[in-house]
């Protein structure tokens, strides 16, 4: 039996090896418990720091490590699906290399896995100790806007980390879209899924990656890839705004006929005319938002170029 652990990694030259130390420890209760061998992927993100040489180093010492490093940064969700096609495992796990995903949970997670009763095992926090508090009110307003709108269910507080069948990994595989939301596509996919709950935990080294303006731009990747919903407000936007602009035609030429055309009401009129304006454009973005991702997809791009894995070392 093996499984594969998939680990994303940008700029985590100082998180590596005590994410490799602790993920060695888990490993050796795991064959001697279940059986278990492990082979570990981790997929540089076009990293500016020694990423990739700690890849390299790890290789060296141990060759269940694997590597796939990218040619620029491609983002998380491409290196997500770089991990995933390079196993080779049974059971698939995508973990962060922080330690924010405690490795210890990977025994019980499996042991859901091999009662035959589900295909997956997932986490989610239960709490955003730690995190900034405008921070934590966005995401949680995040989750419920996007199940509202939408038909897939994301849980509040999912984590990337999480163990999978070979059925359901290949399953993700499949969905080889461009524009990637990893937790719209793990629950889209299906498949029975047991969620594991744990307490938020700091990094163990570096900083994090993730800045406002960068999870505000993957909320909206999440909503336009799992929804049509704006779409819809927008052609609402639209009606509402016919309707309005009909009776207040109405209304003018009413008042024309009984009272006259004085020559008032300047400021209340470019007030709308502005409002009108602004909903236009705002609809219109919606409608671009859609179009682009479109765009992006018909070109039919590689969703990440990889420059070196632990293959073309080997050949020298």
């Amino acid at each position: 039996m093996l499984i594969s652990l998939v680990v994303p990694c940008y700029n985590e030259e100082e998180a590596m090896p005590l994410f490799y130390k602790e993920v060695c420890k888990v490993a050796e209760q795991m064959r001697q418990s279940h059986g278990a061998e492990f082979e570990f992927i981790f997929v540089d993100d076009g990293s500016k720091d020694g990423t990739l040489r700690v890849a390299r180093e790890l290789h060296d010492r141990d060759p269940r490590v694997r590597y796939v490093s990218f040619s620029r940064n491609f983002g998380k969700e491409a290196g997500i699906y770089a991990g995933l096609q390079a196993a080779k495992g049974d059971y698939v796990a995508t973990m962060d290399a922080d330690l924010q995903d405690p490795p210890a949970l990977l025994p019980q997670m499996l042991d859901a896995l091999l009662s035959g009763d589900w295909d997956c095992a997932a986490t989610r926090r239960t709490t955003r100790k730690g995190e900034p508090p405008v921070r934590s009110w966005f995401a949680r307003k995040f989750y419920q806007i996007i199940n509202r709108m939408g038909e897939t269910e994301i849980v509040d507080g999912a984590r990337d980390f999480r163990l999978m069948s070979r059925r359901m990994t290949d399953a993700v595989l499949e969905m080889s879209e461009y524009n990637r939301f990893s937790k719209g596509i793990f629950s889209w996919v299906g498949f029975r899924t047991k969620w594991f709950d744990y307490e938020n935990i700091e990094r163990v080294a570096g900083q994090t990656k993730w800045n406002f303006w960068g999870l505000f731009k993957y909320s909206i990747e999440g909503i336009v890839g799992f929804s049509t919903a704006p779409l819809v407000f927008a052609a609402l936007m639209g009606v509402i705004f016919c309707i309005a602009a009909f009776v207040g035609i109405v209304f003018v030429v009413v008042r024309a006929l009984m009272f006259g055309d004085p020559t008032s009401g300047w400021p209340s009129m470019i007030c709308i005319m502005l409002l009108c304006s602004g909903v236009q454009l705002f609809c219109l973005g919606i409608v671009g938002e859609y179009l682009s991702k479109t765009y992006l997809e018909v070109k039919h791009r590689p969703i990440y170029i990889a420059r070196e894995t632990e293959a073309d070392r080997d050949k020298h």
